[in-house]
Order: structure tokens, then C-alpha cells, then sequence
């Protein structure tokens, strides 16, 4: 009775108190409707699904957020490998490395650890003279690709900067174990190896897989045979803990030296080739010339020369930015290959072609002679009172084949060229050569070809000129007028519009001095000659160019009658070639020695010569007797 009484006042007290809530809150329990639970419900499951997807791409990409982890918690460094060394044929060595050390910034370490920032940019003005702005947009610059990429602040990091880099032991910037081209034998092999540098933009767009701190080939042969010089870099990884600090490094794979390259260059040749048509050169106030000995026998090439020269070792050192600069920027591009890449007008030097040419094709036979006064008169067809004249070098009188090839006689060039001047005016009385009909241009050109000018020699170097042979049909798109006879006149003795490059040049001369082979030039010790073309289904009529190519040192009127007393039997051509409206004049010199067993065949180019080709002559003569002194005569 007494719980009963207390139950019926706790309810009592209760309704009481839920009728002042209700009083003071306005409010009063209302049952949840079924679209409360509905709404809760589809929230829970939106989050289970979007839980579900994360975990299913986490699953998905498992290999790649794994190889992250691992990214940040190691760290993989190359280890330069050294360039092959490059020998010439007698085991000189013309190419080596020597160790360096270069300086390389971290970006990630300094964009990451803020507080070495300003420490690390003063430093870097301090040491090696890089401005704070330069800095960062070298570091923007690599950021915007890859900002794990390390930027090389100096290349050859010198002692006292070592010392005090070392001294203030900043975490960014890691001083790196290197290799720095040296190249011992001087300026006379500049352009035949070439140089290397520091890898560009443009590199690592061609080959992706460089990084910035590599060295490449840049010219010559340095860049030809890049690949195989290159070497394969080592490995080491270092181990990082979660705040970035290297806890162990071990190195997984040793670098690999590049493969040696071995030259078919003659060291010596060529260092004395170098030096003595410098100071060719030099006597005749000049700068620019060019020089090649190849063997044309095989088609290896002994020698390549190019001046001026210029110091491979500038590209290779850092510090050397103006020398550099005055290098890139010199009005007589010491960088170009003039041997390999030069265009020029080959002169009288390509008579011989053309007397072969003549002769097989039964223009004219070796006994036929042609008279030249020392010029030829063409009837003009608008003008009969104002006839053409073109002008030999000198009064020739009847000249043969041979005596032509030797005197280098325009006229007889001309008119087996292009023919015979029609006899329609009294003018030309004092000529009696009348009924040959010439090559004309068609077959001229059809010769050309056929000992390979106007066609890469496949030499293995860089950048290797075309040259170029013209046509009626090129003159006609390109100026407009008809092809003249005049015009085959002019192309006939190697002036007008042929152009060729000193190698195709020499390599032609190798085909007449062997009897018709003629063989890709080569530099490389390893490969074996090739023969690109068998002509010696010519040999009759490039033996009758053979005794005019003797007679020009022989004959007292010959071109080069002055290397007659050479030790050795020596077939030659001589050509001029005038350039810029005639106010210049390049000399030119081919030949090749023993003539009954060729060992040597020679190229000098002088570009802007005083006398003409009478200026090539005696530095060709000095180096076939220097090869003669010290290759040939030993041998014996």
C-alpha cells in the first residue's frame, strides 16, 4: 500500500514536470516518420561505397604507391662512367679523362628544407659567383619537369673550393666524383675529334633517358661514335628515414668504362700536316685551309685537317665561357669542318674526270690536240660583233690529253666539254679546232654521278656536305633562264655552279690513282674497306689520265714541275677556283704517290690564296716528302 501511494505520487510528479517543459519549450514529442530513417540510411551507404571504391583503387594501384614509398625512402644516384679513350693508329693517344669533381645542387633537398635555404644560396654567390636569382631559376626551371633532377653549379670543381664547401657541410649540395675530357695532342686534332659539353635541352628531348649532369658528344667524332664512347654509369642508392637524412648508401652496380676507339689518323702526319700548312698560311697573310691523306687503297683516311684550329679542351672545363663565346662567334668558324662540310668549286681538278670522260666516250682520243691561244671567242647569237671571250690561264699552244691535264689548259677543257664555238664570224679565225661536239651538260652530269660527287662518301663523321651538280632544269626553276653554252664551259673546268667537298674531291682521285675503285673513307681502325663502286672497266682511259697527272710534275710546263725532284714518283693536279665575282681565288692540290703504287693521296685547300693553286704546291710537297721520310723510306 505504501509503494502503491509512493508509485501514484513519482507519476504524478513526472506529469507535472513534462507539462512545464512543454510550457517553456514550445515543444511537444512527435513519432519519426519512415523518410528520417531513409535519408540516415542513404548516407551510411553513400560513405560504405565511397569507403569501398578507396580501397578497391589503393588495391588497384598498389604497385605504385609502393614503388612511392620506396622513392621516398630511397634514393638512386649515378656514378660517371669514363669515355673511352680515342688512339690514333699508332696507339698515340689523342683523347683521355682525367678525374674532376663537379658540384651539384639537390633540389629536392633544398626546396624541401627551408631553413637551409638562405645558407645554401650564399654559399653558391660566394664559391662559384651564381647569383641567389640565377639559382632559382635554374631550380624553377628543373622543378617544372622533375625537381629530383640535380643541377650542376660547376663542372670542374677546383681545390679551394672543394676545401670550403666541404668546410660548411651543406646537406644541398653534393660534391660528385667525375670525369673531365682532356685532349693531349693539341689544336691539329680539334676538328677530327670534336668536343663534349654538358647536355642540353635538346639532347634530352632525342634521348630522354640523359640526365643533366651528363656529357655527351658534341661534334666530330666525339659525337659520331658517342654511343659506344659513352660508357654505362653505375649505381648507388642511398636510404632516407621518414625526415629525409641518408642512413646507409651502398652502391649496386660499378660504372663501365666507354670503348676505346682507335683511328686510322696518322698522329704524326697529322701534326705535322697541321703545322706546316699554318705556316703556309701564315707567309701568305691567310687563315683558312684544309687538309686530307687518305690511303687509296682502302680508303683510310691518314690525316684530316682544318684551320684555324681551336681547343677541344675550352668545351670540356668550365671558366672558359668567353673563350667559348669568341670561338662560336669568330667570322673564320673554327668550329666548321671545312674538309668534311666545305662546299667549294673544285677548279682544274676535275679535268681529270672529264678527260676520262671524253675519252671513253670517244669526244676526243689521246692524240688529238687543240690549239689555245689562251682564250676561246663564242659567237654572241645576239650580237655577232660582240662574241664571247673565255679565257685560259696562259697561252697554251696544241695541247694533247696529257699535256693538257699537265698545263691545265682551259680551252681544251672547254671545247671537249661543251664542244666546239660554231664558225660564224672572222673573229674566231684563230681558231682551227672545229667539229667536236663536247659531252654537253647531260652526259657531264651523267659522269659526275658516276664517280660519286654530289652523293655523301658515308665518311663516319658528322655533318658531311652533298655538294651540289647543276642541271639545265635547276637553272630554269632557280634563275629562270635557259641553260647556256657558256655554262658548260664554265662547269667543265670546275667553275660555275659545281660544287663539291674536299672529301668527295679526294675521293674521286683515290679512283683514278687505284685504277677505278672507289672506296668509302673511313676513320675508324676497326672497320674493314668497303668498295661503294667498281669503275675499273675504265681502267684504259684512267690510265691515259694517269700519264697526264704524271707529266704535271714531270713536264717542265707542268703545275707542279717544282715536286719533281721528290724522292718518289708523284702524280698531281692542280686548281684554282674563283670565287666572289672573281676577287678571290681558292688554290687547290690532289695528287697521290708512288704513282705505280699508290700508298698516299693528298688534299691541301687554301682558301683566298695569293698566286693560286702555285700556293698549295709546296706545302703538298713538303708532306708527301715528310711520308716518304718517315713512313715509306722506313719501311724499306
Amino acid at each position: 500500500m505504501f509503494w502503491h501511494k509512493r508509485h501514484k505520487r513519482m507519476l504524478a510528479f513526472e506529469e507535472s514536470l513534462n507539462d512545464e517543459w512543454d510550457r517553456d519549450a514550445g515543444m511537444r514529442e512527435v513519432p519519426l516518420g519512415d523518410s528520417s530513417f531513409f535519408y540516415l540510411g542513404l548516407a551510411i551507404a553513400a560513405i560504405a561505397i565511397a569507403v569501398a571504391v578507396q580501397i578497391i583503387i589503393l588495391g588497384m594501384n598498389g604497385a605504385y604507391y609502393d614503388v612511392r614509398a620506396s622513392a621516398n625512402a630511397k634514393q638512386s644516384k649515378t656514378i660517371s662512367a669514363p669515355r673511352g679513350i680515342i688512339y690514333d693508329r699508332n696507339g698515340m693517344v689523342l683523347a683521355d679523362n682525367k678525374a674532376a669533381f663537379a658540384a651539384i645542387l639537390d633540389p629536392r633537398e633544398f626546396l624541401e628544407n627551408k631553413n637551409i635555404q638562405t645558407s645554401t644560396l650564399a654559399a653558391i654567390q660566394n664559391i662559384f659567383s651564381i647569383s641567389s636569382d640565377d639559382v632559382w631559376l635554374l631550380v624553377n626551371q628543373g622543378s617544372a619537369d622533375d625537381f629530383a633532377t640535380p643541377i650542376v653549379l660547376s663542372e670542374n670543381v677546383s681545390q679551394n673550393q672543394l676545401v670550403n664547401l666541404q668546410a660548411l657541410n651543406l646537406p644541398a649540395i653534393i660534391i660528385k666524383g667525375d670525369f673531365e675530357r682532356d685532349y693531349p695532342a693539341g689544336l691539329a686534332f680539334s676538328t677530327v675529334l670534336g668536343y663534349t659539353g654538358r647536355v642540353n635541352g635538346n639532347d634530352i628531348k632525342k634521348n630522354p633517358q640523359l640526365g643533366n649532369s651528363d656529357f655527351i658528344g658534341k661534334t666530330g667524332l666525339e659525337l659520331f661514335y658517342n654511343d659506344a664512347m659513352q660508357g654505362i654509369p653505375g649505381v648507388s642508392i642511398a636510404f632516407r628515414n621518414a625526415q629525409g637524412s641518408i642512413l646507409t648508401e651502398e652502391v649496386k652496380s660499378q660504372p663501365t668504362i666507354g670503348k676505346a676507339l682507335h683511328l686510322t689518323i696518322d698522329g704524326k702526319l697529322q701534326s705535322y700536316f697541321y703545322s706546316r700548312l699554318k705556316s703556309g698560311l701564315s707567309v701568305l697573310g691567310r687563315r683558312i685551309g684544309a687538309g686530307i691523306v687518305m690511303n687509296p687503297q682502302t680508303g683510310e683516311v691518314l690525316s684530316l685537317v682544318n684551320l684555324p684550329g681551336f681547343d677541344n679542351n675550352a668545351f670540356s672545363k668550365s671558366g672558359n665561357a668567353t673563350e667559348v663565346q669568341n670561338l662560336l662567334s669568330s667570322s673564320d668558324e673554327p668550329l666548321f669542318d671545312r674538309a668534311i662540310s666545305g662546299l667549294y668549286n673544285p677548279g682544274s681538278t676535275i679535268k681529270p674526270l672529264v678527260a676520262v670522260a671524253a675519252l671513253h666516250d670517244g669526244v676526243i682520243n689521246s692524240t688529238r690536240q687543240i690549239f689555245s691561244p689562251g682564250y676561246l671567242m663564242v659567237p654572241n647569237p645576239y650580237n655577232s660583233s660582240a662574241p664571247s671571250r673565255y679565257l685560259d690561264w696562259k697561252y697554251q699552244g696544241n695541247v694533247d690529253v696529257y699535256s693538257a691535264i699537265a698545263q691545265s689548259s682551259d680551252v681544251y677543257f672547254y671545247i671537249v666539254g661543251g664542244g666546239s664555238p660554231a664558225m660564224s664570224t672572222p673573229l674566231l679565225n684563230d681558231i682551227s679546232d672545229y667539229g667536236i661536239s663536247g659531252l654537253g651538260i647531260s652526259r657531264l652530269y651523267g659522269w659526275w654521278k658516276e664517280f660519286n660527287l654530289g652523293t655523301l662518301t658515308g665518311i663516319d663523321m658528322p655533318g658531311e656536305g652533298v655538294g651540289f651538280l647543276p642541271t639545265p632544269d635547276w637553272k630554269k626553276k632557280k634563275m629562270g633562264t635557259s641553260w647556256l653554252l657558256g655554262d658548260t664551259y664554265n662547269v667543265s673546268i670546275g667553275q660555275g655552279d659545281l660544287l663539291l667537298t674536299p672529301i668527295q674531291l679526294l675521293n674521286y682521285i683515290d679512283a683514278i690513282a687505284n685504277g677505278g675503285m672507289i672506296y668509302q673513307p673511313f676513320l675508324n681502325a676497326s672497320s674493314s674497306p668497303k668498295i661503294v663502286k667498281d669503275l675499273s672497266s675504265l681502267l684504259p682511259e684512267i690510265k691515259e689520265a694517269q700519264k697526264g697527272m704524271r707529266a704535271t710534275v714531270t713536264s717542265p710546263a707542268g703545275t707542279a714541275h717544282t715536286m719533281n725532284d721528290l724522292p718518289f714518283s708523284v702524280c698531281a693536279k692542280t686548281g684554282s677556283a674563283q670565287i666572289k665575282n672573281n676577287s678571290q681565288e681558292n688554290a687547290f692540290f690532289v695528287g697521290y704517290a708512288p704513282c705505280d703504287n699508290p700508298q698516299i693521296a693528298i688534299l691541301v685547300l687554301i682558301e683566298n690564296s695569293r698566286d693560286g693553286s702555285l700556293n698549295a704546291v709546296p706545302v703538298a710537297k713538303d708532306v708527301l716528302n715528310w711520308y716518304y721520310e718517315n713512313r715509306i723510306k722506313t719501311k724499306k
